[in-house]
């Protein structure tokens, strides 16, 4: 890429000239189709690679004991901390001022209410529209239970439910006065891309845990996997690096105890941030629904995990790095995912009736909810996302908590260099494959009623409307 300053050596007019006219024509005549040509490359270089970028982060590190989300063994709200939680966001905004924000957030998932009334008032103060921002979910176990998810798998008290629609209101308004402070820092940027590579996933629902570390050995680890790290380098205009954006796919599920705590993907963005002072570090999470970081359960591992993932992170920031041109395109839609037969009355009253547990909670409150005709949902709106970042750098997003089927789907469907973003704008399932489905097990089955669906289980073609809408999505971009 040529700058001014690449032509502020050459002066024309410290150049030797013969006196002769026709040597003086002609050297006057190269000196200004040379000057030409860089004055017309200049603006262009420029046009193409020159973005506005803008980082902002906030601790959202609870207060008050709430319960923490993602276990359902758990008996008791929170003990204190190991570290803080955060939300960091990215903002940025290509040469023809479209903007996108990129959002992670040291949560299990950001749900439906806190979604929809981030995006009201998104579109009110900043003009953004669903397509333009990614709310990500890092699924950490050790954070908060937030406001309309996971309605029956904790014995919450009423005072217990309140606090956390008090944090959750709290969260929306930070959400959305962080991304105001990362559309306030916008300044002129680079963006650049590239992808490492770790092995931290293990395939869960092929793979015995206490087996893994044999089988690591011998290298008979069984079942798909994803371990692309893709990483977006954003570096202000004097070159130094103003944030980084990588995806793993990897349940981040290393610790169960009772303090808050990012997981692997925390410590990742602890160790990069500390790598790199004045840096903004965002994990968003891949397909890794049935991935675990495996084997697991100390502090030291997932500390060690998170190290790892920093250093491929790392190796891509060194060795690896693309510009991307100034150019993005956004894309959003909600597809109608349909949910299986909702459950029979009979099954309904005969868990009802068993010992207090979460399908005992989730039991009686679909089967009030049918009784009062207040629960009649047989589609979910389900959110699919697609951005393209230059001329061929897709990344799209999903909702839930999907299964590495998914992302090795979309690379073979829309190009190996696809970047793919679970746990994104709405968590509020598992989103099984077809195989997945039809195999059972926790992500096929079950599982619905940990998260308040009213049946246990999506309808055999959810994979398939999840690709009809992302195909749409991802068509849209090309027109």
């Amino acid at each position: 890429m040529h700058t001014k300053k690449d032509f502020k050596g050459l002066d024309f007019d410290q150049v030797s000239l013969t006196k002769a006219p026709l040597m003086s024509m002609i050297t006057g005549s190269i000196r200004m189709l040379v000057l030409g040509v860089a004055l017309m490359a200049l603006p262009l270089q420029a046009s193409e690679y020159n973005w506005k970028a803008g980082t902002a982060k906030a601790v959202i590190t609870p207060s008050k004991p709430l319960w923490m989300a993602g276990y359902g063994g758990r008996t008791a709200p929170a003990e204190g901390k190991l570290h803080d939680l955060y939300i960091r966001v990215l903002a940025v905004e290509d040469a023809q001022g479209h903007r996108g924000i990129v959002l992670s957030s040291d949560t299990l998932g950001i749900p439906q209410s806190i979604y929809d009334e981030v995006s009201k008032q998104l579109k009110t103060q900043y003009g953004l529209d669903q397509s333009q921002f990614m709310l990500n979910a890092s699924h950490t176990h050790c954070g908060p239970v937030l406001k309309g998810a996971l309605l029956d798998i904790y014995p919450v008290s009423d005072q217990q439910m309140a606090d956390i629609n008090e944090y959750s209101d709290w969260l929306v308004t930070e959400i959305v006065s962080t991304i105001g402070k990362a559309i306030a820092d916008l300044e002129p940027a680079t963006l650049s891309r590239g992808v490492g590579s770790t092995d931290i996933g293990v395939n869960r629902r092929t793979n015995r845990e206490p087996d893994v570390p044999s089988l690591r050995e011998q290298n008979l680890l069984l079942g798909p996997v994803d371990h692309t790290v893709p990483v977006l380098a954003v570096k202000r205009a004097d070159g130094s690096l103003k944030a980084v954006v990588f995806i793993y796919a990897c349940h981040n599920t290393t610790l169960s105890f009772q303090q808050w705590c990012g997981d692997y993907a925390g410590f990742a963005q602890y160790a990069l941030e500390e790598k790199h002072p004045g840096v903004t570090a965002l994990f968003t999470m891949g397909c890794g629904a049935d991935q675990n970081p495996l084997p697991r359960r100390t502090v030291e591992l997932c500390q060690e995990y998170g190290n790892r993932l920093a250093n491929a992170v790392e190796a891509v920031l060194k060795n690896s790095l693309e510009p991307v041109k100034s150019s993005l395109a956004t894309r959003h839609a909600m597809v109608p995912l349909a949910m299986n037969a909702l459950p029979a009355v009979d099954r309904l009253e005969k868990m009802a009736a068993e010992p207090v547990s979460y399908t005992q909670r989730w039991a009686t409150r679909v089967l009030k909810g049918l009784q009062s005709g207040t629960i009649q949902l047989t589609e979910y709106p389900y959110p699919v996302q697609a951005w393209k970042l230059g001329d061929d750098q897709l990344w799209v997003t999903l909702g839930g908590e999907v299964v590495v089927d998914y992302s090795l789907r979309i690379k073979a469907e829309f190009g190996e260099q696809t970047w793919v973003t679970a746990y994104s704008n709405d968590v509020m399932a598992y989103i099984p494959s077809r195989r997945v489905l039809l195999e059972g097990g926790y992500e096929g089955q079950s599982s619905m009623m940990v998260y308040g669906l009213p049946t246990d289980r999506w309808a055999e073609d959810v994979e398939e409307r999840v690709f009809a809408g992302l195909k749409k999505v991802v068509n849209s971009l090309k027109k």
